[in-house]
């Protein structure tokens, strides 16, 4: 049998060629080494053994330092590896064990690897993966069946993509297509209205309309056609829209921006305000769907329904992209043969992860456990007393702790202590654990949490 392995070179190179080697002899086989360049790769010849796996692990600080010489520089992140998970822990390449709160931003709501989602996609594996969008799969049209029944009443079409930009890409594209061909908006010059300190994603078009330097700078011209108000202001809403509004892009909850709740009501006026000028309600619940805040979508809170909703993350169980956007047959069928399309999106395996991630979130009572959970979660933060807290605000498992400092050394002493959750807008940390976290480990985090914050760094 013969089995290959490539190893980075770094620091401790003899020193892990030396455990492979002493690993080969204690199992009685012959090995033969080549290097070429920064990479060296062990040929194994094993005889006379069943050994099927060679147990070398790399040190965390060997692969932070890896990572940051060959990958590129566009994420500062906590100085953690994790290499191993299961349901809300992780584990580093040393056996340190951690708490997840971050939830990989919502898209692990499950779990990570929830057993029959992984169970569906080895299934699926096994049969077919990838077919194109050229011809038919038995997978899709019952998924966005599935998916459809979850979304209830208000809509009747679903368009599947891969990632979260790319589900709001194709709502601006539909919604522009919609002012043209049905509400008669003058060609080329429909507007969409968008929000101060939204975070839709990454692509060119997304960041033009993003009020965040960081993300924007020095990547224009940008696509024109989007004007941005204030937050949780309906009445600058109203001001903005002129004849050649096609949209109102929103997130129910801003969660890059710090886990931002508008006021009650506010959603009910922006659904008034867009039905009585005839445009469309775009919720981007990528972050806020799949039971996150306590309901199935966020914006069921105050029982409305958007025109369009855009899905994502969680839809793929945390363990493949999966995304969609959402709407009335009427506002969908803008979309024409070669107007829209991508080659993964609604691909087989997607399909089999997206249905099996469905039926977890309803039969393991996952909005109800999320709701029951961040409230509790939310009431035992509030017990702890530090001037350092400016605000503790959330809704569901989806919660914010706002100081009056920068939150990155307290989000990093919390993974010294097992808890990893990641700083947003220099102030703010968020708690968003999958939702299948127990009360026994929110005890145990909000027992760390409060060390550390009442700790003087």
């Amino acid at each position: 049998m013969e089995k290959n392995i490539k190893l980075f070179n770094s620091s401790s190179y003899e020193h892990l060629f030396t455990k492979v080697l002493q690993q080969l002899h204690d199992s009685g086989a012959s090995s033969h080494i080549s290097e070429a360049g920064k990479l060296a790769s062990v040929q194994l010849r094993i005889a006379n053994t069943n050994t099927t796996e060679l147990n070398i692990m790399t040190s965390s600080k060997e692969l932070i330092e890896v990572e940051s010489n060959y990958g590129a520089h566009n994420y500062h992140p906590i100085e953690v590896v994790i290499s191993k998970a299961r349901g809300v822990w992780v584990y580093d390449p040393e056996g340190k064990k951690y708490l997840d709160c971050l939830s990989s931003y919502s898209a692990i709501n499950h779990g990570h690897l929830h057993p029959r989602i992984v169970q569906a996609i080895k299934e699926q594996m096994e049969r077919v993966a990838l077919t194109s969008r050229a011809f038919f799969n038995d997978r899709l049209g019952p998924f966005l069946k599935h998916l459809l029944d979850i979304c209830g009443e208000g809509f009747d079409m679903a368009l599947p993509m891969n990632t979260g930009a790319e589900a709001v890409e194709t709502a601006i594209k539909m919604a522009r297509r919609w002012g043209y061909e049905i509400k008669g908006v003058e060609k080329d010059k429909a507007e969409i209205i968008v929000c101060e300190n939204n975070f839709h994603g990454r692509t060119t078009t997304i960041v033009g309309f993003s009020t965040d330097p960081v993300a924007s700078t020095n990547y224009g011209p940008f696509t024109p056609g989007f004007k941005i108000i204030p937050y949780d202001d309906s009445k600058a809403l109203e001001e903005a829209i002129s004849t050649n509004t096609v949209a109102f892009l929103v997130e129910p909850i801003q969660g890059e921006a710090g886990v931002l709740i508008p006021s009650e009501g506010y959603l009910r006026n922006i659904r008034d305000i867009c039905s009585k000028h005839n445009i469309l309600l775009i919720l981007d619940e990528i972050q806020t769907g799949f039971c996150r805040t306590g309901k199935m979508f966020c914006h069921q809170h105050e029982g409305i329904i958007p025109d369009i909703m855009l899905l994502g993350k969680a839809l793929g169980g945390g363990l493949i992209p999966v995304s969609a956007v959402v709407s009335r047959k009427e506002i969908m069928e803008v979309f024409t043969p070669g107007s829209h399309g991508s080659t993964f999106g609604g691909f087989p395996l997607e399909c089999a992860a997206g249905d099996a991630a469905l039926d977890v979130l309803v039969e393991e009572k996952l909005a109800k456990r999320s709701a029951e959970l961040g409230l509790y979660f939310m009431e035992r933060l509030k017990e702890i007393h530090s001037t350092r807290i400016k605000e503790i605000r959330g809704k569901g498992l989806f919660i914010a702790i706002e100081l009056h400092e920068m939150a990155r050394p307290i989000a990093e002493h919390l993974m010294n202590r097992g808890i990893l959750a990641k700083e947003t807008h220099e102030n703010t940390i968020r708690f968003a654990p999958p939702l299948v976290i127990t009360r026994e480990e929110i005890d145990w985090a909000v027992g760390i949490i409060k060390e550390v914050i009442q700790t003087q760094l």
